[in-house]
Order: structure tokens, then C-alpha cells, then sequence
């Protein structure tokens, strides 16, 4: 009798063990259900301050649309996020990214013209790069059928922004000219094919010498940006340029506006030369600030030239343009279908690749747009640098002065 009430215990106590275990992962389970990986930036400063963690999933809110991204766009806005050097930048911790596709997993009330299952691409206010977002449907569009994930998070921020400077700014038109900085991102990509819509326009490119073979056959004229290139440029049209599509700031404020024709736009819509080294610089925002030309409104209109800025995401997320910006999409999807126009991809990265992906768009390395794949598969070294398992993402600091030893030389194309 009392072997088979020690067995009936073991046999109890296996079932009860067993039952435990399978409330356990039950739990587990449904814990993993509700949260997603997301790229976190622990504070502003260096590549070390991103990591890949879990976090709550979001939930969509009225008039909101709950996506389960595919890809991510990335951009040279977001190193400026991480160092620091916008205005006005939310406090850390925080998800970067602004612009994401994938498919749509729900909708919140009050919410329109999407269904589940839909493939879609979405402008965010951050929080782009992660497996979830939730962001309001105004700033949600269709993507075309024959169009990648990968492609549809390359298109929204630089095409949207190449054609509005274009035409909706400078107004372009059969026979003009355009000077394009950084002719081999995304942007400078998405403005050499748009430019190739309207007969008979000159596209001046500037860009690094390594990338001349690759987008030589998308621009009319191609120069390094080590060279000259205001004497290049009048050597071929001694009157200037019509509009030119500055992304970098600086001296280069002042050999735009010197290349403008009478009538001619300059428009400035980044500012990358304040990005030298991994961290934010004061001496190379004090020398970009102290190189931009100081503007004589007399003088603009004494030579009828027009100086402008753009920003797409103030345009969207301040300036509340969301019905311009759907009539603009709604044109490029247009000449997407008509295959006048494709977004060029330069590689994929999984989110763990993230601190290398940055860098690789740090040293101006890329032709065409970077796209965090968020199905990707790591490679095992970049993985381990940049996978955390902590909630807040956050590590040790680096000490003191290792800034300076990793601060680079730019190199801008």
C-alpha cells in the first residue's frame, strides 16, 4: 500500500508539475503576444546608444491603423536623431524612424478606408522601427501591387519630397535645369528619375567619385563634390542653373545661390554637413553655421532669385498638409505603374544591423535607399553588438574622450 501511494504522489505531483509548465508557457506565450522588437535610442550620442529590445506592442486608437511592419526606411535624418542635432527632438528613450511598410493587422474605431490584410505604407512621428506601429490613417496609402515592402519603404519619404520640391516648390518645367547634391541617395535618385518625366530638363549631379559609374546614366552631367563644380557647371551653362536641391548646408548655401539663373529656386531641405563624427559636434555645427551665406533680401531681389526651405515631415506632422501630400502620392503611384518612375534600394538590414546600417549612410556609402528588413536574419557578428535584452536598452557609457579617437573626417558626396 505504501509503494502505491508514493507512486499515486510521483503521479500527482508529475501531473501537477506538468500542468504548471504548460500554464507557464500559456502565459509566456501570450506575454510574447503582446510585445514586438523594436529599435530603442537609450539617449542621444554615438552608435552605442541603439539597441534591440522587447516592448509593449501598441494598439490603435481611433482614427488610427495598426500595421505589422515589413520594412523600414532609413535616412539621414534619423543619424541626426540619434546625435541629437534636431530641433526640438523628443527625450530618449524612444523608437527612430519615420516611414515604414507592411501589412495592416487592425484599425481602430472611426477608422476608414483600410481593411485587415491590406499591404500598406505609412508616414510616422517616430516609432517606425519596430514590428508594430500604430499611426493615424491620414498619414496611411495603399501600396501599388506589384510593389516590394522593401521598395514602398524606400519611395514615401524620398520620392513624396523629390516631387514637391520640384513642382510644387520650384515649379519645373520643359527645358530647365536642376543641381542635385548627393545625386546618389535616395532623394538625389528620386529626383534624377522625376526630372526624366518632363522633356528636355539638364540634371547636374554631385557626388562621391566611387558612385559615378552606378547613376552616371541618371543625371545629364555628373561631378565630384571635391572638384569645382560652380566653374564645371558654367562651363556648360554659363547663365546657372534654374533650381538647385541642396541637402547639405554650409558653403554650399552660397555656390547655390551663385548658380541660380534669374528666376531661379534654391532649396535647402537637410543638412548633413553638420554630421561629421559619430557624435554631435559643436565645432561642426558652429563652422556649417558660420559658412552658410548670410542673405540680403535686397540682393535676392535685385538678381530675382527665391531661396526656400522644405521639410516633408513638418509639412505632415505641424503643418497638418496631409490632403496635399495624398494628391501627391496618388501622382507617384501613377508613374509607378506606368514604371516611369522605381525606387532604388541599396541593401536590406535586419533591426540588429541597425548600428551598422547608420554608419554605412554616415559614410556616405550608400546609392540609393537603406531598408531595415525586419523578417532579415542578422549576421551572427553584427547581432550580438546589437541585440539587448533589457527593457530600457540602455548600457554602460563610453568613457570620456573616446569620442574624439572615433570622430571621422567627413566625406561628402
Amino acid at each position: 500500500m505504501e509503494k502505491e501511494a508514493a507512486a499515486l504522489t510521483e503521479e500527482t505531483q508529475y501531473m501537477i508539475d506538468k500542468h504548471v509548465r504548460k500554464e507557464t508557457e500559456n502565459v509566456e506565450s501570450s506575454g510574447d503576444a503582446k510585445e514586438m522588437r523594436a529599435v530603442i535610442l537609450a539617449g542621444f550620442g554615438g552608435l552605442n546608444k541603439l539597441r534591440v529590445t522587447k516592448k509593449a506592442m501598441p494598439e490603435p486608437r481611433d482614427g488610427e491603423v495598426k500595421i505589422r511592419v515589413k520594412a523600414c526606411g532609413l535616412n539621414f535624418l534619423d543619424l541626426m536623431v540619434r546625435q541629437g542635432t534636431i530641433d526640438n527632438p523628443p527625450k530618449p528613450p524612444l523608437v527612430p524612424g519615420f516611414e515604414c511598410s507592411g501589412i495592416v493587422e487592425s484599425v481602430g474605431e472611426n477608422t476608414t478606408g483600410f481593411e485587415i490584410g491590406d499591404r500598406v505604407m505609412a508616414f510616422v512621428n517616430y516609432n517606425a522601427w519596430a514590428e508594430v506601429v500604430c499611426t493615424p490613417v491620414d498619414f496611411v496609402y495603399k501600396m501599388p501591387e506589384e510593389m516590394t515592402f522593401a521598395e514602398a519603404a524606400a519611395f514615401s519619404l524620398n520620392f513624396v519630397a523629390a516631387y514637391m520640391m520640384l513642382f510644387e516648390v520650384a515649379n519645373l518645367r520643359e527645358g530647365m535645369s536642376v543641381l542635385v547634391h548627393s545625386a546618389g541617395g535616395g532623394v538625389g535618385q528620386a529626383v534624377a528619375q522625376l526630372c526624366s518625366t518632363v522633356p528636355n530638363v539638364t540634371v547636374f549631379g554631385i557626388a562621391s567619385c566611387f558612385k559615378h559609374a552606378a547613376i552616371k546614366d541618371s543625371v545629364t552631367h555628373l561631378f565630384d563634390r571635391n572638384v569645382d563644380y560652380i566653374q564645371e557647371v558654367k562651363k556648360i551653362s554659363p547663365e546657372g542653373v534654374d533650381i538647385v536641391l541642396d541637402c547639405l548646408c554650409g558653403d554650399n548655401t552660397g555656390k547655390g545661390l551663385t548658380l541660380l539663373r534669374p528666376l531661379g529656386t534654391y532649396i535647402l531641405y537637410g543638412a548633413s554637413n553638420l554630421v561629421t563624427g559619430e557624435t554631435k559636434s559643436f565645432f561642426s555645427f558652429a563652422k556649417s553655421w558660420w559658412q552658410v551665406e548670410k542673405v540680403n533680401p535686397i540682393k535676392l531681389y535685385e538678381e530675382n532669385k527665391v531661396i526656400a526651405g522644405f521639410s516633408l515631415l513638418n509639412l505632415l506632422f505641424k503643418h497638418g498638409k496631409c490632403s496635399l501630400v495624398k494628391s501627391v502620392m496618388d501622382k507617384l503611384f501613377c508613374l509607378y505603374d506606368q514604371k516611369k518612375i522605381k525606387p532604388v534600394v541599396d541593401s536590406l538590414w535586419a533591426l540588429e544591423e541597425v548600428k551598422e546600417a547608420m554608419q554605412k549612410i554616415h559614410d556616405r556609402g550608400n546609392i540609393g535607399k537603406l531598408i531595415l528588413d525586419v523578417e532579415k536574419s542578422p549576421t551572427p557578428l553584427m547581432a550580438s553588438d546589437s541585440t539587448e535584452t533589457s527593457e530600457a536598452g540602455e548600457e554602460e557609457e563610453e568613457p570620456e574622450g573616446d569620442n574624439d579617437s572615433k570622430e571621422r573626417m567627413p566625406f561628402i558626396h
